[in-house]
């Protein structure tokens, strides 16, 4: 599988309503989990039920990605309400963390590039100018 490149979108309490909307305009296959199904425990109970990942993939060959921000973090709607999303299997692993390494020159990283609770390794950064980025590289199937 090669690299994905696609944009990520942020939303506070409305993802699961804006998937199902894109979904209905796109068609595709749709995936959503919840942070209580994705084993956080570090977002209030009453936000557990929230979108901590959805993607939408589509027969023309779309990628949309969106999740809810937790209200511990910050949502600035027009300025934090994207991400771009880099993404592979373990066989893209050294391609990824060569793009993570670039990236983060001069960012703040907002999530080091570590093993995340769902098995791949994940890292958030904003890059020198400002841009949202996302890396996530899947754990080996075997």
């Amino acid at each position: 599988m090669a690299s994905i490149l696609n944009p990520y979108l942020n939303f506070r309490g409305q993802a699961r309503e804006a998937l199902e909307f894109y979904h209905a305009a796109f068609g595709g296959d749709l995936t959503v989990g919840s942070f209580r199904e994705m084993g956080m425990d570090d977002v209030p109970e009453a936000e557990l039920d929230l979108v901590m990942h959805g993607q939408l993939d589509t027969a023309a060959g779309f990628t949309l990605m969106a999740s809810d921000v937790p209200s511990h973090m910050e949502y600035t709607p027009g300025v934090n309400t994207f991400s771009i999303s880099l993404s592979g299997d373990a066989d893209d692993d050294a391609q990824l963390r060569g793009y993570w390494q670039k990236l983060s020159e001069g960012a703040a990283i907002q999530e080091e590039l570590a093993t995340a609770p769902w098995g791949a390794t994940f890292g958030m950064l904003r890059d020198r100018f400002g841009v949202n980025w996302l890396v996530n590289i899947a754990a080996d199937a075997a």
